[in-house]
């Protein structure tokens, strides 16, 4: 009686679990997903292709395979990578000096208002105040958004630029620190 051992190098235990079962395609049906994602033979979402660290991709199609990090999350070429705990932290100092030059503008041009409508009419001086109270909120708004698909140093360059041009005169003129004890 033939055991069937013959056999057991052609496959493996378990190889009829129903669990394993990946599906099959239909002849002549196309095994790549499109430009969704979507794999049109079986009407599933297949995986994006990506490589591990150390891989390159080369041939037809190759700018469409992405990339997969140490920590095991897939980045497709458009994706953009999240930033780096340095480049947050840096992001959200730099953010709360730009609050710090807004509330610095507030007081010291609102310090300014009475001696300065000598020279200004109210409304320009108002428009005045306010825009320059406005103007570190966008100087850091824009420069987030015009920096996105930049490298992070220029990111901070510009961002640091905005500091040195927006220092909140007034305020330091006249505000506290400019205040002659009587």
């Amino acid at each position: 009686m033939n055991t069937g051992r013959d056999e057991d190098a052609l496959r493996w235990d378990g190889d009829d679990d129903p669990t394993l079962d990946v599906g099959t395609r239909t002849a002549g049906a196309d095994p790549t997903p499109d430009a969704s994602g979507h794999d049109a033979a079986s009407g599933e979402d297949a995986p994006p292709l990506a490589l591990p660290d150390g891989f390159t991709a080369v041939g037809k199609d190759s700018d469409t395979v992405g990339h997969i990090e140490a920590d095991g999350t897939v980045v497709m070429p458009g994706d953009k990578a999240p930033l780096s705990s340095p480049m947050l932290i840096t992001l959200g100092i730099l953010a709360g000096v730009y609050l710090l030059f807004t509330i610095g503008w507030i007081v010291g041009g609102l310090r300014l208002q009475g001696t300065a409508q000598f020279l200004v009419s109210p409304v320009g001086y108002q428009v005045a105040l306010w825009l320059a109270v406005a103007a570190p909120a966008l100087w850091f708004v824009t420069a987030y958004a015009l920096t996105r698909s930049s490298k992070s140093w220029v990111r901070i360059v510009w961002l640091l630029a905005g500091l040195v041009v927006l220092v909140p005169w007034p305020f330091i003129m006249v505000g506290a620190v400019g205040t002659v004890a009587r």
